[in-house]
């Protein structure tokens, strides 16, 4: 498994016509570590995941390790946030190497590779499955691991384990820390869930309302793994992000009209 690069933005502004969407962004990670994006709704984090993927242009630049983004690589996996991506008609080994097929890899070292990889999401058992017989939490797995053969630096998820129900989101924390560790890859992780990034990042972000948004903080999680919510530290880190994300809700609804702006006292 190739080890994490580094990322770089640098200044980075996304529009779509003439709807500013992020601006002026700047941001260095370093190899193997792994970020979440926080902020309120529509505030561009899905769509600076997108940039950094090679899917959309950009204003300035984003650069990961010694090369700048200019379209999608396979130095960098995305991983949705629905499982629909999965091929129905196809098990879940054919789906995981089917990048491999694409590359013209000889069939043996394709099946080695790809029952490493379903084995590392812990999906060795339902291998020869389709998708449609398994369940919502395995068939992320089935993603993750159809992202990870390809042995990219950077994993990109935009909030995986949103449409999952909590016991499940739970345990794929866990399996997504420990992946995490065992290929040392650099991860961008979109969520809303405040808990979800405490428990995971080593740094969280949280963005600005848009439009126009940007970076607001960037907190440090220095925890160690597993991380106790129940902690003294990690309450404290809940409400500061807590309070940074509000700021930038409420600010999101006076501008659109939807509250009073409340008076400096």
């Amino acid at each position: 498994m190739a080890k994490g690069a580094s990322i770089k933005l640098d200044h980075v502004g996304i529009s779509f016509g003439d709807a500013h969407i992020v601006s002026n962004v700047n941001l260095d990670i370093r190899p193997g570590e792994f970020i979440c994006l926080l902020g309120p709704s529509g505030c561009g984090k899905s769509t600076l995941l997108n940039a950094i993927a090679g899917f959309l242009p950009v204003a300035g630049t984003i650069s990961v390790g010694a090369d700048r983004v200019s379209k999608p690589g396979l130095d960098r996996g995305v991983v949705f946030q629905s499982a629909e991506v999965l091929f129905p008609w196809l098990t879940i080994r054919e789906n995981v190497e089917y990048g491999l097929r694409l590359a013209g890899v000889p069939a043996k070292e394709r099946r080695e590779k790809a029952d490493h990889f379903i084995g590392l999401v812990g999906l060795a058992h339902a291998a020869d499955r389709f998708p449609k017989q398994l369940s919502g939490g395995m068939r992320q797995r089935a993603q993750i691991a159809r992202v990870l053969i390809n042995e990219p630096s950077v994993v990109l998820m935009d909030e995986p384990f949103g449409a999952l129900d909590a016991q499940t989101r739970e345990v794929l924390q866990g399996e997504l820390d420990r992946i995490w560790r065992e290929t040392g890859c650099t991860i961008v992780f979109v969520t809303h869930d405040i808990w979800e990034a405490l428990l995971l990042a080593d740094r969280v972000v949280v963005m600005t309302a848009g439009p126009s948004a940007g970076i607001k903080t960037i907190e440090k999680i220095d925890l160690p793994h597993p991380r106790d919510q129940g902690s003294a530290e990690c309450l404290e880190l809940f409400r500061r992000l807590r309070d940074d994300i509000g700021e930038e809700v409420k600010r999101a609804l006076v501008q659109q009209g939807l509250k009073k702006e409340e008076p400096v006292t």
